[in-house]
């Protein structure tokens, strides 16, 4: 199974968009991993946009030093959920062309990093509700205790 995906400049576009608060400007989107994690060239290298944990890296000096990484098997565990995705193909999960894996209880929120909590959803969809979480969780106070979420109007809302 191929453990990265391209998408076109658009999807990456709306995608991102609720992530513009981390610093994304003078970045360009080379690719995704199955998880939404994008990889971004940019000043100084290459970035990496962690979407389940919420960060922005310069993780590498080239896009081959990237590739050497990912061709390792620390490498696509660490940034590509290798044996997670492999798992998830043998019991028949797979994203289709336009869709990622997501967790279905987001590991922001105390949701497990385990097969038992992985879903499917469209990419855009996906990575813009994270960049939206991630954004309104770094406002809150360490140790605020979120009650749920929410949609209002079509924007993510953390109930707390």
């Amino acid at each position: 199974m191929q453990l990265i995906k391209t998408f076109p400049a658009d999807r990456f576009a709306g995608a991102l968009d609720s992530w513009q608060w981390i610093g994304l400007e003078d970045k360009t989107p080379a690719y995704a991993s199955l998880f939404g994690d994008i990889f971004l060239r940019g000043p100084g290298g290459v970035w990496w946009l962690d979407t389940v944990g919420g960060t922005l890296q310069r993780r590498w000096p080239s896009m081959e030093a990237v590739s050497a990484e990912l061709n390792t098997a620390e490498g696509q565990e660490r940034y590509l959920f290798a044996g997670l995705t492999a798992e998830l193909a043998r019991r028949g999960l797979t994203p289709a062309a336009e869709q990622v894996y997501d967790f279905s209880h987001p590991p922001a929120l105390g949701g497990a990093i385990d097969p038992d909590n992985v879903d499917v959803i469209d990419f855009v969809v996906g990575v813009n509700i994270a960049g939206q979480l991630h954004d309104q969780l770094r406002a809150l106070p360490e140790g605020t205790q979120i009650r749920g979420v929410s949609f209002d109007d079509g924007r993510l809302v953390v109930d707390y």
